[in-house]
């Protein structure tokens, strides 16, 4: 899509040498997304990619954004040009069975993604106050069900940008303590590689940058401003700056996880450091680059696990809404029940998990194999001259979000085979 040309096309009154100021209206919904895949989940796949592998599977970071982009970009797309989320485009146009197995497997994914979100600001208030998991998922819990239940969408928003901003300026703190080989950094970027026993990591990296809940979840934000009742200039117009709101947003992503990996590289496998739990991360950054260091890592984790838990009620919540063909309402009883179910199942799931590091990567997983059906989903609802009329997929769109979901099934595949001993 030729941002510029499109821009050029607009009627009077959008005119290019208003997108400088206007931009900023439409900046929201891509950071809200963002902090889904720089979560907890990420936190406990990335470093276990770098400590394991160094700089080789900075690729993954690299794929799965470019993924995503695509994928939450096209997301948005149903979302303005028809007025429904992904949840609804299902139940209104799925026979009744596959809708219900899809948004089922759904559901089951944002409550996967809570666990992680939960279990990540626990272990957090566990480096910083020693307080047992517990206890330190209920505190986080509660802090962020009254968010979603006193909140309204912008205010979350700002909440949620500013949640990303301390994200981001704790790991280029966290840089700047250790030497980072930038010439293996920018070759793992680009170059592929599977060393041995490194296809579940991978998965997990996967599961964490592309998560089903988040394609839910952008949808929806962007289906509550109701875009879809302007006229086409409008829509068109909207189109293009949710484009660069996804586009920068998932920049941001990339950038943050890519600094996981290189932290973890650069402190633990030039080291034959092997880490087990982000906790042992802490741990070992103390020694290593000193205890301001250690401690900006838990507060960093901190607001990852309230910000990303705060995404996933609201993905579950749309979800479970969805199923009774309504948007997202935190005034509804469905959008409450989804809410409620996601966020509490997954903090009583947390309480019988025997390893919480494990526990993430397995829920990483989780949301990796669930993820096809979400993107098959998003696929044949865009793809449909009768969902999206004039604004339905080009051919070339159509074959680019293929193409992600055939890499998507292959890797999947491969997990399969893996876990197997295949």
């Amino acid at each position: 899509m030729n941002l510029f040309k499109s821009l050029a096309g607009l009627s009077e009154h959008h005119k290019p040498r208003f997108m400088a100021l206007e931009i900023w209206k439409y900046i929201g919904p891509g950071l809200l997304v963002t902090v889904g895949f720089i979560d907890p989940g990420n936190w406990a796949a990335n470093v276990a990619a770098g400590a394991g592998f160094g700089y080789k599977l900075l690729w993954m970071v690299t794929l799965s954004t470019v993924m995503l982009i695509v994928l939450q970009h096209n997301a948005a797309h149903l979302g303005i040009a028809t007025g429904l989320c992904l949840s609804e485009g299902a139940a209104h146009h799925l026979p009744a069975p596959a809708a219900r197995f899809v948004l089922g497997t759904a559901v089951l994914a944002s409550i996967s993604t809570a666990l992680a979100e939960l279990l990540g600001g626990a272990i957090a208030l566990r480096m910083l106050f020693g307080l047992p998991l517990w206890l330190g998922a209920l505190l986080t819990l509660g802090v962020v069900l009254w968010m979603l239940f006193a909140n309204t969408y912008r205010r979350l928003e700002k909440y949620i940008i500013g949640f990303v901003s301390l994200i981001g300026i704790s790991f280029v703190f966290e840089l700047s303590m250790v030497h980072i080989d930038w010439g293996q950094a920018a070759r793992g970027w680009v170059v592929p590689a599977f060393p041995d026993g490194s296809i579940p990591i991978i998965m997990s990296v996967l599961g964490a940058v592309v998560m089903p809940h988040n394609l839910f979840l952008h949808s929806e934000i962007i289906q509550s401003r109701q875009w879809n009742l302007d006229n086409d200039d409008i829509i068109h117009h909207q189109l293009q700056y949710e484009f660069t709101d996804t586009l920068v947003s998932m920049l941001v992503g990339w950038a943050i996880n890519s600094s996981m990996i290189l932290l973890a590289a650069a402190a633990f496998y030039s080291g034959g450091v092997q880490v087990s739990e982000l906790e042992q991360a802490q741990n070992m950054l103390t020694p290593l680059v000193g205890s301001a260091a250690a401690v900006v890592f838990a507060l960093a984790l901190l607001f990852a696990g309230v910000a990303s838990s705060v995404t996933a009620g609201m993905a579950g919540g749309a979800i479970f809404a969805g199923i009774f063909k309504e948007p997202y309402n935190m005034g509804d009883i469905h959008t409450r029940v989804g809410v409620g179910l996601t966020l509490v199942l997954a903090y009583l799931i947390i309480l019988v998990i025997p390893n919480a590091f494990q526990g993430l990567i397995v829920s990483q997983i989780v949301l990796s194999i669930q993820l096809p059906f979400t993107i098959l989903l998003q696929l044949y609802l865009t793809s449909s001259r009768k969902v999206m009329g004039k604004w339905v997929n080009k051919r070339s769109t159509t074959v680019i979000l293929s193409v992600i979901a055939a890499v998507v099934i292959g890797l999947n595949v491969l997990l399969l085979w893996d876990t197997l001993g295949g």
